[in-house]
């Protein structure tokens, strides 16, 4: 009996979620462990022909909606083309994001514009829009994607990082407005893991080595090095956790 109450902490099976940013990187990854997990997945993206192969290799459990994110006209579309498939989400996870890399004294108007959209508006608008769905079935959860940038400065990062430190604020904001409905809301930070965002980084061995060194553990993430923390956030495991920032980066902010 008591395997059983704990086997169920993780149980979301038969949960239906929205995953932006499922056509690469942790936000695939994410889509991929909740439809491991028996979760129907509408994964939403730029790209619609990655998303359509990869919905087709689900059939009956994953849906994709084409769409830019950074255009917040599209918004609310996108929340009525989002439900229109499984139903509203019980699961939002806000992964698609993006990182222009340009030094402070070179960042534009529109790379400002485009980095805060995305990375800042979208998520929040997003939630606000599955949020009434969520407050009716007196069940939500809401995870957002921090950053090592949330907490510290890099080299052209200033417009990534601006958005990030706002992610986590947000995160904590949406917890105090929605959590008494039974609507979770935290943050993943992670640390360097091998994506297409990451790739300029990668693509220097010596770099990615002294991010390494930088961990307690010793090594750069792999994309498995997440799932555990994305069923404990979307699962009733963490019922009684809201507004945290969990760092995935193998100690990198401990020393």
């Amino acid at each position: 009996m008591q395997d059983d109450a704990h086997s169920s902490l993780f149980d979301i099976s038969g949960k239906t979620a929205c995953v932006t940013g499922a056509s690469a990187g942790l936000g695939r990854r994410s889509a991929d462990v909740l439809l491991a997990a028996g979760v129907r997945v509408v994964g939403v993206a730029r790209r619609g022909d990655t998303l359509s192969e990869w919905a087709e290799d689900h059939p009956g459990q994953a849906g994709f909606v084409e769409a830019d994110l950074a255009d917040r006209s599209c918004l609310k579309k996108v929340v009525e083309t989002v439900s229109d498939v499984f139903g509203p989400p019980d699961i939002l996870i806000n992964a698609a994001g993006i990182n222009t890399r340009e030094a402070a004294d070179g960042v534009t108007s529109e790379n400002w514009n485009v980095t805060l959209d995305l990375n800042l508006a979208a998520p929040f608008f997003l939630a606000q829009g599955f949020v009434p769905a969520m407050k009716r079935n007196g069940f939500g959860r809401i995870m957002n994607f921090a950053s090592l940038q949330s907490f510290r400065a890099f080299p052209g990062g200033l417009a990534y990082g601006t958005s990030k430190g706002g992610v986590s604020q947000m995160t904590r904001a949406m917890a105090e407005a929605w959590s008494s409905f039974g609507i979770t809301a935290n943050a993943l930070a992670p640390g360097f893991f091998r994506t297409e965002l990451t790739a300029p980084v990668f693509d220097d061995p010596d770099r990615a080595a002294r991010n390494a060194a930088q961990t307690c553990i010793g090594r750069n993430g792999e994309p498995e090095d997440i799932d555990g923390s994305i069923l404990f956030f979307c699962s009733p495991a963490s019922s009684y956790i809201t507004g945290q920032v969990l760092s995935v980066d193998g100690g990198y902010t401990a020393k």
